[in-house]
Formats: C-alpha cells, sequence, structure tokens
C-alpha cells in the first residue's frame, strides 16, 4: 500500500512539474510574432506627381527667357536696320554709301550674327511661311516688283498693327525708307510672309 501511494505520489509530482514546464513554452501564434518581432509599419503618402508636372515650372521658365531674347534680338536688328533710313539705294551696296534691298536685310540680321543669302529670292526659301494674322516685328516680305515672275525684294516688319504691317527695305526711288503694306503699290507687288526667327 505504501508503495501504491509513494508510485502515486511520485507520478503526480512528474505530471505536474511537466505541466508547469510546459506552461513556461507556450507556443507563441503568428499573429503575436507580427507584434512582437516586426517594426510598426509608417504611413506612406504617395504625391501625385511626375517628372512632367516637376520639370513643367523649370521648361516655362527656360521658354519665357527664350522668347524675351528672341524679342531682343527682332528688336535690335530692327533697330539697327532704321540707322541707315535715308542711306540712298545702290544695287549690291551694303553700307552708308549706299545699300539694296537685301543687302540691308543682310547687314541688319549680321549684326546679331544670323546669316541669310544675299539675293532676295534665295531668302524666301528660308524660314516658314507665315500668314498675314501671324505677322510679327522682324520677319520678312517678299515682293515682285519687275515682269519677271520671280521674287526680287525684300524687306523686314517694323510693325504689325490693327491690320497695318509697316515694313523697312531699299527702294530704288527712295532708298531706305519704312513704308506700309496698305500702299497700292506694295500691295499689288506682294508676294509672301516668311519666317526666319524663332524658338
Amino acid at each position: 500500500m505504501k508503495k501504491i501511494l509513494l508510485l502515486s505520489f511520485f507520478t503526480l509530482f512528474l505530471v505536474s512539474c511537466g505541466t508547469t514546464r510546459n506552461t513556461s513554452n507556450f507556443p507563441v501564434t503568428e499573429t503575436s510574432k507580427v507584434n512582437l518581432n516586426k517594426k510598426p509599419i509608417k504611413n506612406i503618402t504617395v504625391q501625385k506627381s511626375n517628372a512632367l508636372t516637376i520639370e513643367e515650372p523649370e521648361e516655362e521658365a527656360f521658354l519665357d527667357s527664350a522668347k524675351e531674347n528672341l524679342e531682343a534680338i527682332k528688336h535690335k536688328i530692327i533697330s539697327y536696320a532704321k540707322t541707315f533710313e535715308g542711306t540712298r539705294y545702290k544695287f549690291g551696296g551694303t553700307t552708308e554709301a549706299g545699300m539694296d534691298c537685301s543687302g540691308l536685310v543682310c547687314v541688319a540680321f549680321e549684326r546679331e550674327n544670323i546669316s541669310l543669302p544675299r539675293i532676295s529670292r534665295d531668302m524666301a526659301t528660308k524660314g516658314i511661311p507665315i500668314t498675314k494674322d501671324e505677322v510679327e516685328e522682324g520677319d520678312l516680305v517678299f515682293f515682285k516688283t519687275s515682269r519677271r515672275n520671280t521674287i526680287n525684294h525684300v524687306g523686314i516688319i517694323v510693325e504689325a498693327i490693327d491690320g497695318e504691317i509697316k515694313f523697312i527695305h531699299s527702294s530704288t526711288s527712295a532708298g531706305v525708307i519704312i513704308s506700309s503694306l496698305n500702299e497700292a503699290y506694295w500691295k499689288k507687288a506682294f508676294v509672301s510672309f516668311r519666317r526666319v526667327l524663332e524658338i
């Protein structure tokens, strides 16, 4: 009997010790592992922006600056051409001693390091064609003033306001002057407008 009691007591002791050991090693659930072992995830806000929208202001600023520079160049070309007002006409001339129409245009543009062909009909192949509504200061205007069906005269637009277009040129009769395209003679001789200065 003592042996049975002792055996029962010993078995009970072993079972209770095993239970205690097992409680200290309780399995950890997956949720607990995430909470204990992983760093908390920060909230990330994705802003709606990309390379295009970031660069847009810089591109606009660049274009604005380029336009300002272009306008300044046009102004200088026109201002320099005007310094020759009153200069007599001279075929092939490019100086204050005398100049022809394409000579005036070449000299004015070359002052800003822009090279154009020396003959008006060759100038008329440069740049892009534009309409009367698109004309701006610094554009070129071409004419046929002889019976031959070819461009033989050119001028630089100095003003385009309210439908009136004025241009500086060297005419055979009056030398370097500013004329209006509304004048009957020039209206009849008109051929085209070309833009040789653009961004």
